[in-house]
């Protein structure tokens, strides 16, 4: 496989080829990857350009150069870690949590004049609506706002898979997030679907931006800490 530099530095395109094959599974979970002499030879460059793409891999939590055996992958999603924080969803799993998602729905909208989301989606957008339980319990409402430019699937058992997995193979290549945090009172119709009555909540709002630094995806979301509160992990 020959590549050029007209794409973009060669150590970055090795390592969106290596780390497609990882999120689609042909670099399996716990499995060695190639080594570094045969993705030399595979891509014709240098081994100091493939040194350096399994470094960002292993920077981004995907891989993991063991001595004297090889490169080990260890994460899969689309979006792997981005610092040394654990994922809230894997902490409450590797807790004995029971995290499900039980509810997805699609629809058009207006967005407001003036607001962030007509400012970068335009004048209509996607709301992808999604509800989470917590050992049974309603836990997380989410609203995703994505640009009609995506392609989203029809059926509402494919939307309950991961958004960035379907963004990813849409071709969104993910740069950073920003997370904002703040406590308010939810709308009504968030608070029946959580099922309590209306009061103030932890609400988190996530700007997930591309590799062009372009917002793709506007996320707010409210968590019931009555059931489980929200745990940020980080490893030393």
């Amino acid at each position: 496989m020959k590549l050029t530099m007209k794409k973009g530095p060669l150590y970055l395109q090795v390592q969106d080829i290596l780390k497609e094959r990882i999120i689609n599974g042909i670099y399996p979970k716990g499995e060695l990857i190639p080594s570094e002499l045969e993705l030399k030879d595979e891509f014709e460059v240098s081994l100091i350009t493939v040194r350096r793409a399994v470094e960002q891999l292993s920077n981004q939590g995907y891989v993991e150069k063991k001595s004297g055996i090889g490169t080990i992958v260890l994460d899969n999603h689309a979006v792997s870690k981005l610092s040394k924080g654990q994922r809230f969803s894997e902490y409450l799993i590797s807790e004995g949590n029971n995290l499900k998602k039980e509810f997805a729905s699609l629809m058009k909208i207006e967005t407001i004049n003036g607001s962030i989301l007509e400012k970068n989606f335009g004048k209509q957008c996607y709301c992808l609506e999604r509800l989470y339980t917590l050992d049974g319990q309603p836990y997380i409402h989410f609203n995703h706002y994505i640009p009609l430019s995506v392609i989203l699937p029809d059926e509402p058992e494919q939307l309950l898979n991961s958004l960035y997995e379907i963004l990813f193979q849409q071709g969104i290549k993910f740069h950073r997030f920003k997370d904002e945090f703040a406590v308010e009172v939810p709308e009504t119709t968030i608070a029946n679907k959580l099922q309590i009555e209306l009061r103030p909540l932890l609400q988190r709002i996530r700007y997930s931006y591309d590799i062009n630094d372009q917002l793709f995806e506007y996320s707010v979301a409210f968590y019931n800490t009555a059931v489980h509160k929200y745990v940020v992990n980080f490893d030393v």
